[in-house]
């Protein structure tokens, strides 16, 4: 089978792998579509395990069962999680299942950007999930990184009628914007130096405020307040980051979506903060709790994704997929279909 082997961001190679084969536990997918998410262009973070192949927002159809496996069939249609937790230890136990040893180590192999993935017995067992009719097999992907997102504002203790400011409007970003909206968030102000994806925010329901600004006057002004209840910080630009430090209101909560880059300092205001009782949180990876409602979202359409796909590429153009991404312009959503 086909495969796109990453070697760097500029060096993603189509080689030739031998089909996985499965055990009478697991399953065999044919990967019908896999988004390229931003943590997939942090070269930084995957440069270190290269060459492998990437991609983990897998959408597919089952080809193969093993034996043993009960609850799936040849043909469906299906999402696969590459990353489940035990539930058994004391951070699953305790609600913080990206915590997990487990999860941080479970995979699917080779990865999505491939023609078929072997998914292991504890994917198997609590990381498939049906495709519901009504969703394609491109607007699939979209729901693990917004069952992040989810696990992101559930974290933060988003409630109806909170005030936001979204620091980064990417895809990460403007899932926070239409989640929030559909969960009941009063106004939502995003942020990014680029036009086009400001543009997008307005759409999709905020007030666009271009990053090269005074983020935190604007972010004041417009809400009327000392700043937002909730900052969702989702891109690791140091300049971002200290824009959203400044940017939260009294008592509100500043949730790191995004880790700042490498070699960027954060000085946090802890004496101002500590009077101020503002909490700082971070959110990684999600739960099956979390990817079963993302499904249900999506579902219902009470977050549409079909609007964020902006390229539609064959397994051989995934270096110019990567390359859209880590260097946008008029890209949001680039699906590769294998």
């Amino acid at each position: 089978m086909r495969v796109a082997m990453y070697y760097s961001n500029d060096d993603i190679r189509v080689e030739e792998m031998e089909k996985p084969g499965i055990g009478g536990d697991e399953i065999l997918v044919r990967v019908r579509a896999c988004g390229i998410c931003g943590s997939d262009v942090m070269e930084w973070y995957r440069i270190k395990t290269a060459p492998r192949v990437l991609g983990h927002e897998v959408a597919g159809e089952i080809v193969e069962v093993g034996e043993h496996v009960k609850s799936f069939e040849t043909g469906q249609r299906v999402f696969v999680s590459h990353h489940v937790p035990c539930n058994t230890c004391k951070y699953c136990l305790s609600g913080h299942h990206s915590a997990c040893e487990t999860l941080r180590t479970t995979n699917l192999y080779p990865g999505g950007f491939s023609e078929y993935v072997r998914v292991p017995k504890i994917n198997v067992d609590r990381g498939v999930f049906p495709i519901p009719e009504n969703m394609s097999y491109e607007e699939a992907p979209f729901i693990e990184p917004l069952a992040c997102v989810y696990r992101a504002q559930r974290q933060a203790g988003l409630k109806p009628g909170d005030n936001l400011l979204v620091v980064g409007s990417g895809v990460s970003g403007l899932l926070h914007v239409k989640l929030a909206k559909a969960l009941g968030a009063n106004t939502i102000v995003a942020t990014d130096i680029r036009e086009e994806r400001l543009r997008k925010a307005e759409e999709f329901g905020a007030i666009p405020v271009n990053a090269m600004e005074d983020v935190p006057r604007a972010v004041k002004d417009i809400l009327g307040c000392g700043g937002a209840d909730i900052v969702f910080v989702c891109t690791g630009a140091g300049e971002a980051v200290k824009q959203a430090l400044s940017s939260v209101d009294r008592g509100g909560t500043i949730s790191f979506f995004a880790p700042p880059n490498p070699g960027v300092e954060v000085v946090v205001p802890i004496k101002d903060y500590w009077r101020d009782e503002v909490t700082i949180t971070t959110s990684y990876a999600a739960s099956p709790f979390e990817i079963k409602t993302a499904i249900n979202l999506l579902e219902s359409k009470r977050v549409t994704v079909a609007d964020m796909i902006t390229h539609r590429l064959p397994l051989e153009k995934t270096k110019e997929g990567f390359q859209l991404v880590a260097n946008p312009r008029n890209s949001l959503k680039v699906i590769i279909n294998p």
